[in-house]
């Protein structure tokens, strides 16, 4: 993380590995088991809706977040820092080079869904002049609309907000530093720390067989989900590493849950999907580390012994 020129900041505590990895696997479990707090501890009554089962989920995601921040800060050392922007920087929270930490990671990533774009745009200039009952309506009126329903939907709140600042601030913000200074290489961190990410949709295992889906259909389900979110814990946590920057696998967390899996090919769209996806999957790998390169989001390199380690990336 950026550190202003004159200022040497110390050196990060070194805790035991099995230390780091015991405090990363109690912080995936709390983050799973306290979304049922409220029935099975506090012995509350069911939620009357959906929109309040959910507020419930998100104040757990916040209690949390919170505990695991706390519990991080404390393992660390953080108290120590007598700047609070640096003992905010230790999460990759940071206001310097925001622009960057947004716009970039988010040009980067969409390169990834270009092949869905296509089909989407398609479908739209298709669709665009009529609502759903066939009546004339312009895009603008058309596109506001979707925005007011979209705000009032609790799910959008999930998955646009709630669930990408939560875990993106506990499976990457606590647990990455914690690793480092648990004396694991940044590689390891990066392939392996997507484990505890996927330890926290097992869950949905246990929800599908509630709501009556058969054991193998959940299974197959909840298999494709864990595979998806280990190749994205890949991508967040190498975000998270190069830059320093709490900001860019949350823009990249928010894009990919508006997006779903990237569209390879479209019938309607006569192969353009399909070239599309190709060329902005080859854009993407190829502009994968000059786009993260950390000399774009701090403002000095030399000499730091930082708390991610980015000065040691070539």
């Amino acid at each position: 993380m950026a550190t202003p020129a004159g200022s040497h900041p110390a050196s990060p505590p070194a805790i035991p590995g099995k230390a780091a990895v015991a405090a990363c696997t109690a912080m995936a479990v709390s983050y799973v088991a306290v979304l049922y707090a409220p029935t099975l501890l506090l012995r509350l009554p069911p939620a009357t809706s959906l929109r309040a089962f959910f507020h419930r989920r998100f104040v757990c995601a916040a209690v949390s977040s919170a505990a695991s921040v706390l519990a991080t800060a404390a393992l660390l050392g953080v108290w120590s820092l007598s700047d609070s922007s640096k003992a905010l920087a230790v999460f990759g929270i940071r206001s310097d080079h925001l622009l960057e930490a947004v716009v970039i990671p988010l040009l980067l990533t969409s390169l990834v869904y270009a092949g869905s774009f296509v089909a989407r745009l398609w479908v739209m200039s298709s669709s665009c002049g009529t609502d759903d009952d066939g009546v004339g309506v312009s895009c603008t009126e058309k596109l506001a609309r979707w925005m007011q329903t979209s705000l009032q939907d609790v799910m959008v709140w999930r998955n646009y907000v709630v669930a990408p600042f939560t875990e993106e601030l506990v499976f990457r913000a606590c647990m990455i530093p914690l690793l480092l200074c648990g004396g694991f290489k940044m590689y390891n961190i990066i392939f392996l720390s997507p484990i505890f990410f996927s330890l926290a949709h097992l869950n949905h295992l246990f929800e599908l067989h509630q709501q009556g889906c058969n054991f193998m259909r959940s299974l197959l389900i909840v298999g494709v989900q864990l595979g998806y979110t280990v190749i994205f814990g890949w991508y967040a946590a190498f975000l998270f590493i190069r830059t320093g920057n709490l900001v860019p696998p949350i823009v990249a967390h928010i894009l990919c849950n508006m997006m779903g899996l990237p569209a390879f090919s479209s019938p309607r769209t006569r192969g353009v999907t399909s070239l599309a996806f190709l060329a902005g999957s080859v854009s993407f790998f190829c502009l994968l580390f000059p786009a993260t390169s950390p000399k774009l989001y701090n403002a000095r390199l030399d000499g730091c012994s930082c708390w991610h380690g980015y000065c040691r990336w070539s």
